[in-house]
């Protein structure tokens, strides 16, 4: 190869490289546009009187994945389903933020290979993030630490919730600033665990409130809904669980395989969650509770939160949401029916966070009470947190 012909190939290969890296820079700033997105359809017109009663209501969302883009979510944004500005217009006074640490690519709901790709490492290698190299239970931490600093730099407006105390002070201080969201640290997948359950711990001095013990993938403390094996309980998981009990976390049981859930409902003792799904009446996949599921959990005292998108309730118009939660309520009573968006988590909605006025609205049209519509707006998950919440500080 002669000088010239170098040139011309150094040159090239420059250029594709430069190319490459900017392909990459620009998938990066837009990949949490194409995964979380909103596709309008003919929405319900708020009325003042729902509008109303949605302002005077208590309103808690019990999941979101909002963490795992590195977004500021002080600020308003076009991207996503929620920021704090979002979730004050909807007056919502708690949202759970969950970390899942590692995902699959494809989100396959039905059967997801141990080997499958892990989608957090590639988006965080396209996006220039930490989240790319770090172990499933460094992201935990990391996510954790960005909310608290998040909530540092908010003036007070976003407070993390670490027990029942904090809580009780954030419900007095929204008599005079309605404004005021609370957070609550969730563990979606127990991978943030690194395969030992003494990590507890860590995830317990992060802010980590909530665990579950399963996402896509089967874990080495319990198997997935989504999972290869779809097993039980595992010895690592009673374990787990029994660490939980003795920091009073909540256990969240979204995702679990049928096995494990009837394993979780035999030893654990304290009410459960089902943070984020639906019901397989009106959804029929493994994502979704059955009946049988549904009226044991609501045995425990605890909640199922309704999600907001297909795969959970058959659609996303407002009214699948409300045909779920009707199920819920024919089957058990409107006790243990909430709110669990699954917003930000790969999902494509038909509102977002700034929006949840037009649920009021079509629970109105459906013919709900207006007692129920406060239950399921946040009055059943406020109950469960303020139960299953640390009393104070440990």
């Amino acid at each position: 190869m002669n000088n010239k012909q170098l040139r011309y190939t150094t040159f090239a290969l420059a250029s594709i490289a430069a190319g490459t890296a900017g392909l990459l820079w620009w998938a990066g700033k837009n990949l949490e546009g194409w995964l979380n997105r909103v596709q309008p359809e003919p929405l319900p017109d708020v009325t003042p009187a729902a509008q109303q009663l949605h302002q005077d209501s208590l309103v808690v969302d019990m999941h979101c994945d909002s963490l795992l883009f590195g977004r500021d979510l002080l600020s308003r944004s076009a991207t996503g389903h929620i920021d704090l500005p979002r979730l004050q217009a909807s007056n919502v006074a708690i949202q759970v933020f969950a970390a899942a640490t590692r995902i699959p690519l494809g989100f396959n709901v039905t059967r997801t290979p141990a080997h499958s790709p892990d989608l957090l490492r590639i988006a965080g290698a396209v996006q220039a993030s930490r989240m790319a190299w770090q172990s499933p239970l460094g992201r935990a931490l990391h996510m954790a630490y960005r909310l608290h600093e998040m909530a540092e730099q908010s003036g007070g407006q976003l407070r993390v919730l670490h027990n029942q105390e904090e809580l009780a002070q954030l419900l007095a201080a929204r008599k005079e600033r309605p404004f005021l969201t609370g957070g609550i640290l969730a563990i979606e997948g127990t991978q943030a665990l690194n395969g030992n359950p003494a990590n507890v711990d860590k995830l317990y001095a992060a802010g980590y409130r909530i665990i579950g013990l399963t996402h896509f993938y089967d874990t080495e403390f319990a198997g997935s809904a989504h999972g290869w094996r779809k097993g039980g309980l595992t010895a690592k998981g009673l374990d787990l669980l029994v660490r939980m009990g003795g920091y009073n976390m909540l256990l969240d049981v979204a995702h679990l395989s049928p096995q494990a859930l009837e394993d979780v409902l035999t030893v654990w003792q304290r009410p459960l969650l089902m943070s984020h799904g639906g019901v397989r009446a009106t959804g029929d996949n493994p994502r979704n509770l059955s009946d049988d599921q549904i009226r044991a959990i609501a045995a425990t005292g605890g909640v199922i939160g309704v999600g907001f998108w297909e795969t959970a309730v058959g659609g996303r118009h407002p009214r699948h949401i409300i045909a779920a939660l009707q199920h819920i309520i024919d089957l058990v009573g409107d006790d243990y029916a909430a709110l669990g968006s699954d917003f930000d988590g790969g999902i494509t909605t038909a509102f977002d966070a700034a929006q949840l006025a037009i649920l009021t609205q079509q629970m109105l049209d459906t013919g709900f009470p207006e007692t129920t519509i406060r239950k399921i707006l946040g009055g059943n998950a406020l109950r469960l947190l303020q139960s299953a919440l640390p009393a104070t500080a440990v």
